[in-house]
């Protein structure tokens, strides 16, 4: 079998760099943080621009993730079956909770957020498809990582580095409160991510009744928790009823 072609894996590199951080990025920051001469990148990027994978700014300096990319991007998604599967649940569920509403899967370790439904009111908001969240911060990756398979192993890779007061730092808390999540059947992270903010989710199944995504919804505070920071009951149950609507439609038994 051939081996692994070293000028693809650098050209992945280059992407991923530019997918993250402040998302422009030179000749000579990318050079730097891949320990490569500068010939060799600029010489990289100019084939990814040929193909329309990354963009350079007007004025001939930084590069930027290309329209060509993105759109192969939002046509995995398309037709990714969870997404496609959820998209008029979530819908629904929007309207019913008055929030924002955001569908997850596992990816490397983190949550990538395949379909994500304004809150149905006039503020300004700002579209997440395509975002990794961090799994131990949010109701999202909590459902996902207490439902997973293979959760021991992505317990023990996981950074718990912490974003507010109210961030899960400790693998013990964690493993805590992915014990009382399997319990209950759903997540909730209060102002773990960004202060101020709540979010619950719940799990979403298929046909084997393995966990393949979760759905959850997001807002303020005020408008999702009680008096005591407890999570309205009637907001938990909505979410549920989402999660469980399309795990029935991925065939999922009733539960």
């Amino acid at each position: 079998m051939p081996g692994r072609i070293q000028s693809v894996e650098r050209a992945a590199m280059i992407l991923r760099l530019l997918a993250s951080g402040p998302r422009q990025l030179g000749v000579v920051e990318l050079a730097e943080a891949m320990q490569l001469p500068k010939a060799t990148v600029h010489g990289i990027l100019q084939t990814l621009q040929h193909v329309g994978f990354v963009e350079q700014d007007r004025s001939g300096g930084k590069y930027r993730l290309g329209a060509t990319l993105l759109h192969l991007g939002n046509s995995y998604l398309d037709i990714n079956e969870l997404r496609t599967r959820a998209i008029n649940w979530a819908d629904s569920l929007a309207s019913r909770a008055h929030e924002s509403v955001r569908i997850g899967s596992l990816h490397e370790g983190q949550v990538l957020i395949v379909h994500h439904v304004f809150r149905p009111d006039d503020s300004l908001q700002t579209l997440d498809v395509g975002e990794l969240l961090p799994i131990h911060a949010t109701a999202l990756g909590k459902v996902l990582l207490a439902f997973d398979l293979q959760s021991d192993a992505l317990l023990a890779d996981v950074d718990t580095k912490s974003y507010t007061r109210n961030t899960i730092a400790s693998k013990d808390d964690l493993v805590a409160d992915l014990e009382e999540v399997r319990a209950r059947g759903w997540a909730a992270d209060i102002e773990e991510l960004v202060q101020g903010e709540v979010s619950i989710a719940a799990p979403i199944r298929d046909d084997r009744t393995v966990v393949v995504g979760a759905i959850g919804i997001s807002g303020a505070i005020e408008r999702l928790c009680d008096a005591a920071g407890r999570p309205h009951v009637e907001l938990v149950a909505a979410v549920r009823d989402a999660a469980r609507a399309v795990s029935r439609d991925l065939g999922a038994r009733r539960w």
